[in-house]
């Protein structure tokens, strides 16, 4: 009887995540409400790229070039926040940049969380030989060095969006293989997950429907930290030339294009730089909050 009780909370529990995460929001304080409204903001301008830009991107005016922002003396009216070195429309390259970065580290963290997380949830659930096999590629893949990875795939592979894409999201899928191995342990013998194994229910099934639920906070707490890490990743390789290859903006490589003229121009690169801080602050301070809202053992111990 009290097996069965066990197994029948474990529903109840999932249905009250969505309204404790909502209560959570309203009860937040002023800072993840900004980071929420600045998060939902810088999301819709860039789905919003082709309509608020006020140049094509790549178009080049050579007798506009390294002109000023807005209030500065030399600014060119239509030009807010200035040109780059080729006569560039700023504000344009950091509409379509903020659009190029925000869809890679999305798709990217995507990609590291599916992995890792599979990954985890095998190693943990079936152990064995499996788990040594599955934890040795993690090992190697935090000893071995990334950047000589992007160096190899970008030889090998070219700079093709795809293929960046791509290896952005083998960048961080060890973590989200060691966490969610470790969850997968705390609860793989617990009583509500030996009453449904006793019914015959198939190893996918226990993992959809009992372990996954039981497991989402962490993963969700670890993608928003992983978003963080994967924009400042790609803005890195796009600052060294391994990123997305002109005349494609991104944050990363304009801010790469940039460093030039930091000391003549430095709004060509702080523009795009100031960008990145944001959007990579945003994400930590919503992980941040995530992690102390659906985390229950950080709230008793508080």
């Amino acid at each position: 009887m009290t097996t069965a009780e066990t197994v029948t909370l474990e529903p109840d529990t999932e249905k009250r995540q969505p309204s404790k995460l909502w209560k959570g929001v309203k009860s937040a304080n002023w800072l993840i409400k900004l980071c929420f409204v600045v998060l939902v903001t810088l999301v819709t301008i860039a789905l919003l790229a082709p309509v608020l830009a006020t140049h094509d991107p790549n178009a080049q005016s050579l007798l506009s070039r390294l002109r000023p922002p807005i209030g500065f003396d030399g600014y060119k009216p239509g030009y807010y926040l200035g040109t780059d070195e080729l006569g560039r429309d700023l504000y344009s390259r950091v509409l379509y940049g903020l659009r190029f970065t925000l869809l890679i580290a999305v798709i990217g963290s995507l990609i590291s969380m599916l992995l890792g997380s599979t990954i985890g949830i095998l190693s943990g659930y079936f152990g064995g030989i499996i788990d040594n096999i599955l934890m040795g590629l993690v090992d190697i893949q935090i000893a071995f060095p990334f950047t000589l990875m992007a160096l190899l795939a970008v030889a090998v592979f070219g700079t093709d969006l795809t293929i960046f894409v791509v290896i952005i999201g083998l960048a961080d899928w060890d973590k989200y293989a060691r966490v969610v191995r470790g969850q997968v342990l705390s609860i793989r013998d617990a009583p509500f997950i030996d009453a449904v194994r006793v019914t015959g229910a198939s190893p996918a099934r226990i993992v959809r429907h009992h372990m996954l639920p039981n497991i989402a906070s962490p993963i969700i707490v670890l993608w928003t930290f992983g978003v963080s890490n994967v924009i400042l990743l790609e803005s890195s390789l796009s600052f060294l030339g391994l990123g997305v290859q002109p005349p494609t903006a991104t944050l990363g490589s304009m801010t790469g294009f940039g460093r030039d003229y930091l000391a003549s121009y430095p709004h060509i690169g702080l523009v795009p730089a100031f960008t990145i801080l944001v959007i990579a602050l945003v994400f930590l301070l919503l992980g941040d909050w995530l992690r102390d809202t659906l985390d229950v053992r950080l709230k008793r111990q508080a």
